[in-house]
């Protein structure tokens, strides 16, 4: 048990694991992670990639809103630009998911800049205004332009495959994604330790007082919008493989909803928040509706409108409660144990 954690320099102070217990705790992580799908069933698996795309994408809303302070609910038009150009290069163009992944990601943090252009202008309510516009600009793109898209009957696209091993089944790309998700989370803790992230940071706190610090406003809005876009276009091309169609329905403005709930009720302005968020939002609809059907096939139809309300009413009692979100209370869990028993 750590009694203290005294530090002599300012590297160890912002490292990512500032104590040998902290490694050994991720390494035992790590050989969790590894070993979960040896243990689970097919549908924990299924429940388990989901987890791990929701994620990704609710790290890049949290590196857009929670560190740089910009509101954004189109999120999910950029997991669809994502996953719409996995579909057309894989489909079209031949290429390999490992090509056609990363492409995608670059496609939508191109259409993010695009759609970040007017934050220089614009914040807050009016700049969530703009992005809902761009949600449903998107969603008319996806639903019309039949060639690439199929339109509103969607388009499937193979396994993803690799050296001839197609990974098609939920144990495969279990792997697949975790391997996927934990260097892209790896890289944003990693982001906010440098100029760029303190940059970030410093235009969500007070951004008249970044610009005349020399802090170019626009220049670090849109790689914002770039990133956050990024991660969302590799969490939807994952869902494309995942799901092996890519429909107009699965990017609706309800799941831009999803995710800034996802990192208001795991903490804003942490990667953590975005981590233990998805997995909240991502797992209580299905305890919810375990606990509805345990009570019988009578009680489905009487308590299933009782499980939204019970969700909408976790996350305003998150907002009343703890504006801070779950990662908030795992620090005070934390801090309460820190210096034990050494404690007042």
């Amino acid at each position: 048990m750590s009694i203290g954690n005294f530090k002599e320099r300012y590297q160890s102070d912002e490292a990512i694991w500032r104590t040998p217990a902290s490694r050994v705790w991720f390494g035992v992580l790590l050989l969790a992670l590894a070993a979960f799908p040896f243990i689970g069933n097919s549908y924990h698996l299924f429940i388990a990639c989901l987890i791990g795309i929701n994620v990704i994408s609710a790290t890049g809303i949290n590196i857009l809103t929670g560190y740089t302070g910009l509101i954004s609910l189109g999120h999910a038009a950029f997991m669809g630009v994502g996953a719409y150009s996995v579909a057309y290069l894989s489909n079209h163009l031949g290429l390999p998911f490992y090509v056609c992944l990363p492409l995608g990601g670059l496609l939508a943090a191109a259409v993010g800049l695009v759609v970040g252009i007017p934050s220089l202008r614009i914040k807050g309510l009016y700049l969530a205004l703009a992005t809902i516009a761009a949600q449903f600009i998107l969603g008319f793109v996806f639903n019309e332009w039949e060639s690439v898209t199929g339109g509103g009957r969607g388009v499937s696209l193979a396994p993803a495959e690799i050296a001839g091993l197609k990974l098609s089944t939920e144990f495969e790309l279990y792997y697949l994604i975790v391997a996927i998700m934990i260097p892209m989370l790896l890289f944003a803790r990693n982001l906010f330790r440098t100029r760029i992230g303190r940059a970030f940071i410093a235009v969500r706190d007070r951004d008249i007082s970044a610009e005349v610090m020399g802090i170019n406003l626009l220049h670090y809005k849109l790689m914002s919008f770039a990133l956050s876009s990024f991660y969302a276009g590799v969490a939807g091309g994952l869902m494309a493989y995942f799901f092996k169609v890519v429909t107009p329905e699965q990017f609706s403005f309800g799941l831009s909803i999803f995710f800034l709930a996802a990192v208001v009720v795991g903490g804003m302005g942490t990667i953590l928040g975005g981590i233990v968020g998805a997995i909240f939002m991502t797992l209580v609809p299905e305890v919810l509706d375990a606990i509805i059907h345990a009570f019988g096939p009578g009680a489905i139809a009487l308590l299933s409108p009782a499980r939204e309300i019970v969700f909408g009413l976790l996350i305003v009692g998150f907002l009343i409660f703890e504006p801070r979100g779950l990662a908030e209370i795992w620090r005070r869990i934390k801090r309460a144990y820190e210096l034990w028993p050494f404690r007042n």
